[in-house]
């Protein structure tokens, strides 16, 4: 039995910009300096890099995010309002024709991607 890839993200917000982190297959991949935006816009972004790295690294994979509005959404368990919308269209965009990719909610102290932005940013 062939096990599903783990792929976990997270977007934060500091210092006026977005930024975004990516754990897939041991590699880490960061962005920073994305722009003005709100967590939640991090965080969507960090979806949506998520879903293109999982999509490149293979066909059977889940995402995991501890941003349980933004899993839901994405679900379509919530209706996205305002930015949300064009975020979830370009998230739908990249999935394609295809069954909806699997995205599941997960505490952040499990989250690889929110270790690896914590980590940039020590106290």
């Amino acid at each position: 039995m062939r096990t599903r890839l783990k792929v976990y993200f997270d977007g934060g917000y500091r210092g006026n910009a977005m930024e975004t982190a990516v754990v897939a297959a041991g590699q880490v991949t960061i962005a920073r300096g994305l722009g003005p935006g709100s967590s939640s816009d991090a965080e969507w972004l960090a979806l949506i890099r998520a879903l293109t790295i999982a999509q490149s690294l293979g066909s059977d994979f889940v995402l995991l995010g501890d941003s349980a509005d933004v899993v839901a959404k994405a679900n379509g368990l919530i209706r996205c309002r305002g930015s949300c919308v064009g975020h979830l269209r370009e998230f739908r965009t990249l999935a394609g024709g295809r069954d909806a990719p699997h995205i599941r909610y997960i505490k952040r102290s499990q989250n690889l991607a929110g270790i690896a932005l914590a980590r940039q940013h020590p106290r």
